[in-house]
């Protein structure tokens, strides 16, 4: 030390206080520990360990598939209500479906319910050719269970006491902002809600059906039903693949492929349309008001409020038009549907803004095809607003199409 340039004994001077200080301030710490109360400490080291666990039991969770976490969640009850959205379509249908095998094949009982009415003569034959078992409800103490899973919608919605439902899981396609308190799973960037439940069944490791003897299934099995169901539900949703697909829609049918049943899927695709269906598709066909390339046609008093989106898709044929909004009356509630292949039409936002000043009025969808309801006398002037006739609120629809509201 003593060759040392004083500028280095300085320095190493200052090293040894700073490791007395650090030596110092952890016998300080250990001193501190010791000095406190068993009980305490015992609690603080118990917090520590626990802090631990459950960050590791919270890494290992979400590390898990979705569909492996939803089954847990299943299987962590005795029963399940799959509840639907009012009136719903094989893609809702075929979710209910998926979830129910998912629950069946942790021992848990499913119940699937939907409030409204199945109407469309293309979901009553898929709810005839696969034999399901739904129920209908018109209140909350309808439902069958407390335990909720909500498919194909995020908000329960349609019967009385909807707003007071909280589900445990939530799977969807749509926007908005519902949750489930136990798992929530929604992705808008998929066409069809089928698509996330055959990637769930992909998850788990479901047993195909053509690849064992009924007596020798355990667990979940992808039957023809199922497969078919949620085909049909995926091609329901995006026009048969045509329409706001995902990369997700076709391998969730290459998947499902081998184990669908080509008579089913006929009988669905090709039900008999009843007359009142065509009557309104051709009214929407021969009144329509076209201005550039946007179609709008009011149908009138109609007693089938699912013939609306089939005369929409009806008129999205005709050359020249890119988008179209269909609207008829039932019951003291006007019914829209429209529908979109112009880039410059999301048609869930078009609805939308054509309606926002409206009281009690909802509307809403994706970019390519969107759906609403407004009151008849709140549109008239009913609440806050001054009302408007249908002639103003037809001007409302081509403005909004146009981008003008």
């Amino acid at each position: 030390m003593n060759g040392a340039p004083p500028s280095a004994a300085r320095a190493f001077r200052l090293d040894e206080r700073s490791i007395e200080a650090g030596t110092s301030t952890i016998e300080g710490g250990v001193e501190a520990l010791t000095a406190l109360d068993p009980l305490i400490l015992s609690l603080l080291i118990l917090a520590v360990v626990a802090a631990l666990l459950g960050g590791w039991w919270v890494i290992r969770w979400f590390r898990r598939p979705p569909g492996v976490r939803l089954q847990r969640v299943l299987a962590a009850q005795d029963e399940v209500t799959v509840l639907m959205h009012p009136n719903p379509d094989p893609d809702a249908m075929s979710c209910a479906m998926g979830v129910a095998a998912i629950a069946d094949s942790v021992d848990t009982d499913a119940t699937l319910q939907f409030p409204g009415e199945i109407r469309h003569q293309e979901n009553r034959a898929f709810r005839t050719v696969l034999e399901l078992d739904l129920e209908s409800v018109e209140s909350s103490s309808d439902l069958a269970s407390e335990a909720i899973v909500l498919v194909d919608h995020n908000t329960a919605r349609g019967f009385t006491g909807a707003q007071s439902v909280e589900p445990i899981a939530v799977v969807d396609h749509h926007p908005g902002n519902g949750t489930g308190t136990k798992f929530t799973d929604v992705r808008t960037e998929y066409g069809a809600a089928s698509t996330i439940v055959v990637e769930y069944v992909e998850e788990i490791g479901a047993t195909r059906a053509s690849e064992e003897d009924d007596d020798e299934r355990s667990g979940l099995v992808l039957t023809p039903e199922l497969a078919t169901g949620l085909l049909y539900g995926i091609q329901a949703d995006t026009n048969h693949l045509t329409n706001g697909c995902s990369r997700a829609e076709f391998d969730a049918c290459a998947y499902l492929f081998d184990e669908i049943d080509e008579d089913l899927l006929e009988r669905i695709a090709n039900p008999q349309v009843s007359d009142d269906v065509l009557q309104i598709k051709a009214t929407a066909i021969t009144e329509k008001r076209v201005e550039g390339s946007f179609a709008v046609c009011d149908v009138g008093t109609i007693s089938n409020v699912d013939a609306i989106p089939q005369a929409a898709d009806e008129l999205m044929h005709l050359e020249g038009v890119t988008a179209v909004v269909v609207y008829g009356e039932s019951d003291g509630t006007i019914h829209l549907s429209g529908r979109s292949r112009d880039d410059r039409v999301h048609m869930g936002e078009t609805l939308r803004h054509a309606v926002s000043d409206i009281p009690m009025a909802n509307a809403g969808g994706h970019a390519r095809m969107g759906g609403g309801q407004l009151s008849v006398e709140h549109m008239r002037g009913i609440g806050p607003s001054d009302g408007i006739d249908l002639a103003e609120f037809e001007e409302r629809l081509f403005s909004a199409l146009a981008g003008e509201r």
